[in-house]
């Protein structure tokens, strides 16, 4: 039975893939192509659909009825987590850092519609301390909860997303020379890498502030008996850290979506397309050079994102 069949509303696979047509590019002899993974589901959707697709499968088979995941107030990956739980019959809970807020944002509120149950807990304890303490403290038992790790990064992600390569070169007919990808835990990257096999360079856009991510890439890959070179993580646009951003941004976001009809989210893709725009105009790459972008996903943070800075990305 194909993994995809765990799902009721039946995923869009292979994802399309479409050529951004851009005066940035034709000036540089270079081609971008955009692989549409957002469209995957309509809720389980991007990197978090190849993340939970052998994760889920692994849960069915192992007959576990619970779901323990974590992540923040606005995280792609607790949506994705309580959608699937729900379309597949688990019990989800997710440990959300950060104290309760007066008013759920939106993207709170869907985990609730999907039957997730909350913790909010201190970003001291959320840093601090290991699954094993909240199996402990809620008073789970680990043969009947299966914890994954924040953003869904573990050996059976880094198996799905490692399918990336293929799926791209069965579409295309060759595998473009760079593929690019948002950088959160590194999962994605580590996974596209891997499926690489040093045929082409893996390129992270990390959307946080700090070096960590090759350390933490290569020690997932290590652990998950991957080998994957050619590859490297671009660190300076993070636009000051994790959900930051500035005017440039955002001007950016709401232009592409003008100009080629496509949305963009501030945390991850926005950030991810204004690094591989930058790098193209700056002359990173050779003429006639193939760029796969991954559109990861995450447009369901871009509610709550407007809901509290004002209306800032054109929907």
């Amino acid at each position: 039975m194909a993994s995809f069949s765990l799902f009721y509303r039946m995923p869009v696979l292979p994802s399309p893939i479409v050529e951004i047509t851009d005066p940035i590019c034709e000036k540089a002899g270079v081609r971008l192509w955009l692989k549409r993974d957002d469209l995957i589901h309509p809720h389980i959707s991007g990197n978090k659909w190849r993340k939970l697709k052998y994760n889920l499968r692994f849960a069915k088979e192992k007959g576990y009825p619970t779901l323990l995941t974590f992540g923040g107030a606005y995280s792609n990956h607790l949506a994705a987590t309580a959608a699937a739980g729900l379309e597949n019959g688990f019990k989800t809970i997710g440990i959300v850092r950060g104290e309760r807020p007066l008013a759920l944002n939106p993207t709170l509120r869907f985990l609730l519609e999907c039957g997730m149950t909350l913790h909010f807990v201190s970003r001291k304890d959320y840093r601090e301390k290991p699954p094993e303490f909240w199996l402990e403290h809620l008073c789970l038992d680990a043969t009947t909860t299966f914890v994954l790790p924040e953003g869904g990064s573990n050996c059976l992600a880094v198996k799905g997303c490692a399918e990336l390569p293929a799926e791209v070169e069965g579409q295309l007919g060759f595998l473009p020379e760079v593929f690019f990808a948002a950088c959160g835990t590194g999962g994605t990257l580590a996974g596209i890498a891997a499926g690489l096999k040093g045929r082409s360079r893996a390129v992270g856009v990390s959307v946080l502030k700090g070096d960590f991510h090759e350390g933490a890439i290569a020690e997932l890959l290590r652990h998950c008996d991957e080998k994957a070179g050619n590859r490297e993580v671009l660190t300076n646009y993070h636009f000051g850290g994790y959900a930051k951003f500035d005017d440039r941004l955002i001007r950016f976001i709401n232009e592409f979506r003008a100009r080629h009809r496509i949305a963009l989210d501030p945390i991850y893709t926005g950030k991810l397309l204004f690094a591989v725009f930058d790098q193209v105009q700056k002359g990173a790459f050779t003429e006639g050079t193939n760029i796969l972008v991954l559109h990861s996903g995450g447009l369901q943070g871009i509610a709550g994102f407007n809901e509290r800075f004002g209306n800032k990305i054109t929907v």
